[in-house]
């Protein structure tokens, strides 16, 4: 018997009746009772799971993802795959989130979609050289720098690799075999698990320093 159940709603009640009103063998009274205890454990389990959401460490189910809209937007959904565990971690992940940095864009795309992204900006001499140093040279790395163009940076970022559509064949994909996709299909984008650009560009704006300008292209 826990705390909450129907069993110590029963109890409880019978705790409160007049001994000298009933026997201790009363099938009647017990029916009613378990009747009352039945309601009332439910509202007492519907009051627990109430507690739990309050929290962010222990909310669960579709309350998690309220809060990831609250505090992030559109910017970060729950994937289909994805459990309570994993999607309460990326939530406190990203609520104590390095920003305003150059690492911090690297870091955000690297959770994202499991890809360092480069980046260059034009003022920097560790991205861009300079006179006399031999970092780099025409047809082989590096950018051209550039003065005129302070505090703004390029950002090439790299979609995830997707696992596509279980057993579901690609495009000129023959489908058919033991273990292998078995059929073709004309399939949507609400199909597909996959980082959207849309999600790459949000998380890029979330962490830059706010009065510079990031450029990002997606390949």
């Amino acid at each position: 018997m826990a705390t909450g159940d129907q069993n110590d709603f029963v109890r409880r009640l019978k705790s409160v009746l007049p001994v000298q009103w009933f026997n201790d063998s009363n099938p009647k009274l017990d029916a009613v009772l378990n009747g009352l205890a039945s309601a009332l454990s439910w509202a007492y389990q519907l009051y627990a799971y109430a507690v739990l959401q309050t929290r962010i460490l222990t909310a669960t189910d579709g309350w998690l993802d309220i809060i990831a809209n609250d505090f992030f937007g559109e910017r970060i959904k729950r994937q289909a795959w994805q459990t309570d565990e994993d999607f309460l971690n990326i939530i406190r992940i990203n609520l104590f989130r390095e920003r305003g940095t150059r690492q911090a864009i690297i870091k955000v795309l690297e959770d994202l979609t499991g890809n360092t992204p480069k980046i260059i900006e034009p003022s920097r001499p560790q991205d861009c050289g300079g006179y006399s140093m031999p970092c780099m040279g025409y047809g082989v790395a590096g950018a051209y720098g550039s003065m005129a163009m302070p505090y703004q940076a390029f950002v090439i970022a790299y979609r995830p690799t997707g696992a596509g559509i279980p057993y579901v064949g690609g495009y000129a994909s023959t489908v058919s075999g033991y273990s292998t996709p078995s059929r073709g299909k004309y399939a949507s984008y609400s199909e597909l698990t996959s980082v959207t650009d849309a999600q790459i560009y949000a998380a890029v704006a979330s962490v830059k320093m706010e009065g510079t300008a990031v450029w990002v292209r997606i390949e």
